[in-house]
């Protein structure tokens, strides 16, 4: 489906959160003097505020998304109640944000013990600070869809819209599946994918665009080998997973990816 103004208006004003959050965060790891315990809990009591304020201004932005989006479907204003605190913060992954942001610094040290120099070693610590950061932004908008969209009756399903410059090969395969709304979207780390609720009166399927499917029959030959026209002998289904995690929930991966830890993630290439 297209994007309209009210998905442009909205996908912008969260690009927005993220470009503040992800600059004034990668500033102040870049420009800490070293990157010691002590620097590393300075940096914390910095940045940790500006990431949970990131995250609930994502978090009211969907919700008033959402409540636009059903006010269309239903003809009538409906507020929703929607408590910040359930869909930010430690209630996105059931960990401490105060540990998850000791990963940055653990990267660097593991790069630096390593023997990469220190320079390479800030930048991968800069990386997975990023990834946490997006991923946490990410999860506020999830969460907050799925909290939002149990008190709209009418909303049936959820969908993923590409809105990125460039979209990665997994958003892409996902923009064409559709997901319950009671279940949280799958995502990936620094996935910028706009939820989008709909309403439908039957179930049509995990396979919802067939014509995306098609043009990406290409691209899935030269991943695995082989493609069907006729969709039998590739099931993309199955080439397209939701890896659960056990901290931040549903991941988007290719199958046979597989997580070793709360804290390993794969990346797709």
């Amino acid at each position: 489906m297209a994007l309209t103004r009210l998905d442009l208006r909205y996908g912008a004003a969260v690009r927005g959160v993220w470009t503040t959050v992800l600059g004034r965060t990668n500033r102040a790891f870049r420009d800490l003097d070293s990157w010691r315990d002590d620097d590393a809990e300075g940096f914390k009591r910095q940045v940790l505020p500006i990431i949970l304020a990131g995250e609930r201004r994502v978090a009211t932005l969907t919700a008033s998304y959402l409540e636009q989006l059903y006010k269309d479907v239903d003809g009538g204003a409906r507020r929703v109640s929607l408590d910040l605190d359930e869909v930010t913060g430690k209630a996105l992954r059931g960990v401490d944000p105060a540990t998850v942001y000791d990963r940055p610094f653990k990267e660097l040290r593991a790069a630096l013990g390593d023997g990469v120099d220190l320079d390479e070693a800030v930048d991968r610590g800069a990386h997975r600070l990023e990834t946490l950061v997006k991923t946490d932004l990410q999860l506020s908008r999830t969460h907050t869809v799925r909290e939002v969209a149990e008190d709209m009756p009418k909303f049936t399903y959820t969908v993923r819209e590409l809105q990125g410059e460039y979209d990665c090969a997994l958003c892409i395969i996902a923009s064409t599946q559709r997901y319950h709304k009671r279940n949280l979207a799958p995502i990936h780390p620094g996935c910028d994918c706009l939820v989008k609720t709909v309403t439908a009166d039957y179930d049509p399927g995990q396979v919802i665009d067939e014509d995306t499917l098609e043009r990406l029959h290409d691209l899935v030959k030269e991943a695995v080998g082989k493609s069907d026209r006729g969709g039998r002998a590739v099931d993309y289904r199955k080439i397209l997973v939701a890896n659960e995690h056990g901290e931040i929930g549903p991941v988007l991966g290719f199958a046979g990816q597989h997580f070793t830890s709360r804290t390993d993630i794969n990346l797709p290439t």
